[in-house]
């Protein structure tokens, strides 16, 4: 079984593209991710520890608390499949992928090609660069089975 931690961008449901496609497979592959739900993600901090008249200290509890997970899934993980979508900027994406680096895990980067120069020093230190979901997908088939078809 391969161990899969799905980081990155939230506004799309990229992960359930390679989640199903992985299953049509029968891909023995376990998957993991952060919080998806962008409002339980922002307010989990507040919401269990109390409230914060600053932002930057209700975003820093929900920070904390959410990279209990992050750190967690990451060490677990034998992949880290990073996505960084078009519309917003994931740096929480990029410090995903440099967690993983710092943790000798092997990365896939899913981005287009307009994010290629702004991307460049997260790409050096991944083992892949995809351009979309399938390509993930048959490189995670790949992996586990050895064989392109």
């Amino acid at each position: 079984m391969l161990k899969v931690y799905l980081a990155g961008e939230i506004h799309t449901n990229w992960r359930d593209e390679i989640i199903d496609e992985c299953k049509k497979q029968n891909l023995d592959i376990q998957f993991s991710s952060p919080v998806t739900d962008h409002a339980s993600s922002d307010e989990c901090g507040v919401e269990i520890l109390g409230p914060e008249e600053k932002n930057f200290w209700k975003d820093r509890k929900g920070a904390n608390i959410n990279s209990i997970r992050t750190k967690k899934s990451i060490k677990d993980c034998d992949v880290v499949v990073v996505k960084f979508g078009e519309k917003y900027k994931q740096w929480n994406a990029a410090f995903d992928a440099g967690y993983a680096a710092a943790l000798n895990k092997s990365i896939i980067i899913i981005h287009n090609e307009e994010h290629q120069h702004a991307l460049k020093e997260v790409d050096a230190a991944a083992s892949a660069v995809a351009s979309d979901q399938m390509q993930v997908v048959r490189i995670l088939k790949y992996v586990l089975q050895g064989k392109l078809k």
